[in-house]
């Protein structure tokens, strides 16, 4: 196992990599079962029937190759991308509020310290990322602009989806419907 685990973040100096050795090598035939069923399911499509099979099989977890996708269905979030396109890019062309974007940049090198992704000495450098899909929310969602703490959701949600259009209509759906 690595010293930096594959979202980024660095395992402190104690970790015990044997124990997770010993814990990883049985889980990952509980991982590979549910990968497997999940892809059965999806069948590569983008879509979901809610169900009560669905339900069963989100609260069991949803295997890290598919986690994305269907954050973006049963979330609403990719009806809502689909349905406006062009919206975020035009959303970051637009003219910016200085105490909005001044905000967000204060909390850029706060946002996961212990991850190398989110490190300006990163290629890429996630910081740029999260910027973006945080000053679009910001304009996106006036009543809420930005708030603190709101970095590390959009962060969370930068590398799961590895992708910033998205990562923005999560963070929208999370804000804006599910946790209003």
């Amino acid at each position: 196992f690595y010293r930096v685990d594959p979202y980024g973040f660095e395992r402190p100096e104690d970790f015990d990599y044997a124990s997770y050795e010993a814990f990883f090598s049985r889980y990952l035939v509980v991982l590979t079962r549910r990968a497997i069923k999940w892809s059965k399911l999806l069948k590569g499509k983008n879509s979901i029937q809610k169900s009560l099979k669905v339900k069963r099989y989100i609260r069991k977890g949803i295997p890290n190759e598919h986690r994305a996708l269907v954050w973006m269905i049963v979330s609403g979030a990719q009806t809502n991308m689909e349905q406006n396109p062009g919206y975020y890019h035009r959303l970051l062309e637009g003219e910016k509020n200085d105490k909005l974007v001044e905000a967000i940049k204060t909390d850029m090198n706060r946002t996961f310290p212990d991850n190398v992704k989110f490190r300006k000495t990163a290629d890429p450098c996630l910081q740029h990322t999260l910027y973006n899909v945080l000053v679009a929310y910001g304009h996106h969602n006036k009543a809420v602009g930005y708030c603190q703490g709101m970095n590390f959701i959009a962060g969370y949600l930068i590398l799961i989806t590895k992708n910033e259009e998205e990562s923005f209509w999560l963070l929208d759906a999370l804000i804006g419907r599910i946790l209003p």
